[in-house]
């Protein structure tokens, strides 16, 4: 099993309800193979619904095109990498890398400003395919069809009505239905883990976008079969809310839908919510329907925005969230660990030799005198040594990460953005939900003491 990494206090004896959103959280999907569905079916419609020209069908796809954390910038067509201060550390325009001096000259200053609508964030793991596509349809334009596609706000605009018309049409889970084993990874562990917490008195609920037929189809693939104190998951989870509209549900007060689970027929729930099946609604009203403390209700989701942003800052509830690519970046981090060693070794013996020659150029310049002009040169040709012997080794470690973007969680020797949302908004991360239900429904997670700069023993000069 994998660890749970605390960023926040969180004593699971003070947590009475569990709640869990479906997609990439509660179910597992095979991420790769419904994201290639999912390119397939946005050029089938790109090009039914929006005419554009058939040369796009070709345009294959490429699931390390796109990571989580990137910056979609529509206006100019670009990607982007930020760091935790949303400054940039990488860029491509379509298949090409934008070089520093080109991106200093297109930003001015290299930091972005989210709240600018023109600037989309890739938040969820649902979004690679977009993307991607989004990267082709930019290489494409540029270099096949300048002519006959849209400017690249329009072409984000138009990959956003395509994806979002085929989960709405039943268009990409209709193929899922049709072959579930071949998008949705079955966990056991999970369902071991959800009765366990389940004796310990925890009351357990789901919050999911999908509507309610898709999801008792995975509930009943995935949940049900390895159940053994339960019937069916309908009796394992004390609420179930589809069509939730999250991140709305965080904020309004939507009327909630109670659901005939037999028939799948709605009526208006006028009165306090029981145990059930609902739509719609809100996380105010369920929250004083439950009687609860916000701080008593924990929710594990896989979107930073959509379950936990906005989450925490509109309801309180203590927040987990489930990051994918944790398991494979900490395997790779592991493979590496010699070559970073080496860099850390080459920086130690680097740092001192560039102290020393911004303090021998500032005796000269405020003393009026070259005599140390020697010294310089020497201490510069040994630090141009040490980055030539850095250089390889640094390209060696990035190559065993994603081969355009590197790390999720860092961006050279910085947080990466995301990981700066995960440190500000999540109570505490996982790679997959069921390292958080190995552990013990009475555990106390404590978060590290973290130095700040003067309070580490590693000092220059």
């Amino acid at each position: 099993m994998g660890k749970v990494y605390v960023n926040r206090t969180l004593n699971l004896k003070r947590i009475r309800y569990l709640g869990f959103d479906m997609d990439h959280t509660l179910i597992r999907y095979n991420s790769e193979n419904f994201e290639a569905l999912a390119h397939r079916i946005m050029l089938e419609k790109l090009v039914a619904d929006k005419g554009y020209p058939d040369s796009i069908l070709k345009l294959t796809f490429s699931y390390d095109r796109a990571i989580r954390g990137l910056v979609i910038d529509e206006v100019r067509g670009n990607i982007l990498k930020l760091s935790r201060h949303a400054a940039i550390r990488g860029s491509y325009q379509g298949l090409k890398p934008i070089d520093f001096k080109t991106q200093s000259q297109v930003y001015k200053s290299t930091y972005i400003d989210l709240r600018d609508p023109n600037y989309e964030t890739i938040d969820t793991s649902f979004s690679i395919a977009y993307a991607g596509f989004f990267i082709y349809l930019v290489d494409h334009k540029e270099t096949t069809e300048k002519e006959k596609l849209p400017d690249f706000h329009t072409i984000a605009e138009d990959l956003t009505m395509a994806l979002d018309r085929a989960h709405r049409d039943g268009s990409i889970k209709n193929v899922v239905r049709e072959n579930l084993a071949n998008f949705i990874v079955k966990d056991p562990e999970v369902v071991k883990g959800l009765e366990r917490f389940k004796k310990h008195n925890k009351q357990l609920f789901v919050v999911t976008n999908s509507d309610y037929n898709y999801t008792k189809l995975l509930l009943d693939y995935a949940i049900t079969p390895y159940l053994e104190e339960h019937k069916s998951w309908m009796e394992l989870f004390d609420f179930t809310i589809t069509l939730a509209a999250k991140p709305r549900f965080f904020t309004d007060d939507s009327r909630f839908l109670k659901i005939d689970p037999k028939t799948g027929t709605m009526t208006n729930m006028e009165s306090k919510l029981v145990p059930g099946i609902y739509q719609g609604g809100g996380a105010r009203i369920f929250t004083n329907d439950l009687g609860a403390d916000p701080d008593e209700i924990l929710y594990i989701g896989d979107h930073i925005y959509g379950d936990i942003v906005r989450l925490k800052k509109d309801c309180a509830w203590r927040t987990a969230l489930v990051v994918e690519e944790l398991e494979d970046e900490i395997q790779k981090e592991k493979e590496v660990g010699q070559i970073l060693q080496q860099i850390n070794s080459l920086m130690d013996q680097k740092l001192p030799m560039e102290t020393r020659v911004d303090d021998l150029i500032s005796e000269q310049i405020e003393g009026g005198h070259t005599k140390h002009e020697k010294e310089i040169e020497t201490l510069l040709h040994q630090i141009s040594d040490i980055d030539k012997k850095i250089s390889p080794l640094i390209r060696q470690q990035q190559k065993a990460f994603n081969p355009y973007w590197g790390e999720v969680m860092r961006v050279g020797i910085e947080e990466s953005y995301f990981a700066y949302q995960v440190d500000r908004f999540a109570c505490v991360y996982m790679a997959k939900l069921s390292d958080l239900l190995a552990v013990s429904p009475r555990t106390y997670f404590r978060s590290h003491k973290r130095p700040l700069p003067h309070e580490r023993t590693t000092t220059l000069g």
